[in-house]
């Protein structure tokens, strides 16, 4: 009994240091993000936002070194949390919990999307009109408009996403501030949900989810759709685990719809390796079409996660890779913008040069098994 109530007291004070660090990097790396701030955005009419924000832009604008450093070192200490999580163990939705509820408060400081997502639901509730035929600049006294970008377009995201913002949206009354806490909302429920039913799957693949640096970063902090067509194929998965196959699908058909990189998943199987395998390879075969036909985006690769309860040991493998797809970013942190052709190319540089570095680092590691078990071999026959 007193060893049991050892490791008790061990987990508890394990759980509450990780809980204490998640939340410090993340309140942190929260704060930061509002470096980045659109300068035509003003959140709150008050002289604590203004000096706060006149602040907090010296570093974002004006300080590029200064935030590059604090940005790759965001991304060095939640890569170092999220092995050490994996050591320890912990709950994963407590952790989630902690990490989700946070992240609330960051600015989506990588990506205009979305603020996209935002006005698109505007049209419908607010305004009243079809978003697949109006676009934000069929709307110039919006004083939206400020701080968009891509106002141009009319909707260009899957359909089954659209009927989702549609909640947060209404909620919000046309109103911004309350948009931003509603659709923030909804994307931490969606993470959470993640997490909560790859736990009733498997504790270590929901700790994969809970606190992968690209799922916080692109997923929570930027708050990319992504993530939730991640969640609804993980929820997919996990009723089709429990049986619920038409839901399972229905689920999943969502989930495709919303980003069409993971409508492969419509295949998965809980017992079939070979359509699982088959619906692996189809997603990257998706991924890597838009990476050398389009454009490759980190978020794009949050589709992947969905595999982790199938292939939970797939992740250590690639790691590398996802950590370069997150340092990307340096041309957009210390140059500012994607407004130049150079800045593109340095980031499929970047990209390139670690997917390099991660097939090196596999085919190291792949010798050095062969080595290892053949000197095995040889002793049992010694």
């Amino acid at each position: 009994m007193g060893t049991g109530m050892t490791y008790y007291a061990y987990d508890k004070m394990y759980f509450m240091m990780l809980s204490f660090l998640y939340f410090v990097i993340i309140f942190l790396f929260s704060v930061y993000s509002y470096s980045l701030v659109d300068l035509n955005l003003t959140l709150f009419n008050h002289k604590l936002w203004d000096t706060f924000r006149n602040f907090i832009i010296q570093i974002g604008y004006f300080n590029r070194g200064l935030s590059t450093e604090f940005f790759f070192s965001g991304i060095v200490i939640l890569f170092a949390l999220y092995y050490l999580t994996k050591k320890i163990k912990p709950e994963p939705i407590k952790l989630a919990l902690v990490i989700g509820l946070v992240s609330l408060i960051a600015y989506p400081f990588l990506s205009h999307d979305f603020f996209n997502y935002m006005f698109y639901g505007k049209i419908v509730t607010f305004y009243g009109k079809n978003p697949y035929l109006f676009r934000a600049l069929d709307f110039p006294a919006d004083n939206w408009i400020r701080f968009m970008h891509w106002t141009h377009n009319t909707y260009p995201y899957g359909p089954t996403f659209l009927p989702l913002t549609l909640i947060p949206s209404f909620l919000s009354g046309g109103k911004f501030i309350l948009s931003l806490f509603f659709f923030k909302l909804m994307f931490t429920s969606f993470y959470l949900s993640a997490v909560w039913v790859t736990s009733k799957i498997n504790k270590n693949s929901a700790l994969i989810i809970a606190t992968h640096p690209l799922i916080i970063i692109e997923g929570l902090i930027t708050s990319h759709n992504d993530l939730i067509a991640m969640s609804l194929g993980l929820i997919g998965f996990y009723l089709l685990f429990n049986k619920k196959n038409l839901w399972s699908r229905v689920l999943l058909i969502i989930s495709g719809l919303i980003k069409y990189t993971t409508l492969p998943i419509l295949i998965i199987s809980k017992k079939n390796k070979l359509l699982n395998t088959m619906a692996f390879i189809g997603v990257i075969a998706l991924l890597a079409y838009l990476t050398f036909f389009g454009e490759i985006q980190p978020w794009y690769f949050l589709s992947l996660f969905i595999f982790v309860p199938i292939f939970p040991g797939l992740f250590k493998y690639i790691d590398i890779f996802l950590l370069g797809l997150l340092c990307s970013y340096y041309p957009y942190i210390m140059l500012g913008g994607w407004d130049k052709p150079e800045k593109t190319i340095m980031k499929h540089q970047i990209i390139f040069y670690f997917f390099i570095a991660n097939l090196l680092t596999l085919g190291v590691y792949k010798i050095f098994y062969l080595i290892k078990k053949s000197s095995a071999f040889n002793s049992i026959n010694n």
